[in-house]
């Protein structure tokens, strides 16, 4: 039996983090966008909205949240390869292995706490402290429970594209 392309489930995860890191480019984009109409109104025109300040930075929480994921799934994160780039496959399967397990468990650690944070928001409809401020703070803290499930997700999609690679890499071996 081969086990040379992936799970459906394993596509399938690979492929909803992709389409959500492709609307985290679009977030960035708008951000970007604003941010330059912000600085030319401000500097241009002595014009400012606090709307759109705070706007600016709920996009680069949900560009950060909701791209955590993507991230990973590219494998852009920050790693130390000094001891790793030695290790013998056997060795990099545990630590790889190790470190994704650490990664889900910490994921589920931070959408646990962030729940409580989140509803505690919405149940007092906590809005801007500030005069014209956005509305709606819950939904931006919403992001953080979201950001790490999306994390979650990809950890188990992880471990099933390494533990498919072993299988390949063992049948390899027995040919």
């Amino acid at each position: 039996m081969s086990h040379k392309n992936p799970s459906p489930l394993e596509a399938g995860i690979h492929r909803f983090i992709d389409q959500m890191g492709k609307a985290t480019v679009w977030i960035g984009l708008v951000m970007i966008a604003l941010v330059a109409v912000n600085v030319l109104l401000r500097y241009a025109f002595s014009f400012g909205s606090v709307w759109a300040q705070e706007l600016e930075w709920h996009l680069l929480a949900a560009l950060i949240l909701l791209g955590m994921s993507y991230a990973l799934q590219r494998g852009d994160n920050v790693r130390v390869d000094l001891f790793y780039a030695n290790f013998s496959a056997r060795k990099k399967f545990i630590v790889d292995v190790v470190s994704v397990l650490l990664m889900f468990v910490i994921a589920l650690y931070f959408i646990k706490l962030s729940l409580a944070y989140v509803g505690q928001s919405y149940s007092i409809l906590e809005a801007s402290p500030d005069p014209g401020g956005i509305p709606y703070r819950w939904m931006v803290k919403a992001l953080i429970p979201l950001g790490f499930g999306l994390v979650a997700l990809q950890s188990v999609g992880e471990l099933l594209r390494l533990f498919r690679q072993r299988a390949n890499a063992g049948e390899g071996r027995h040919v």
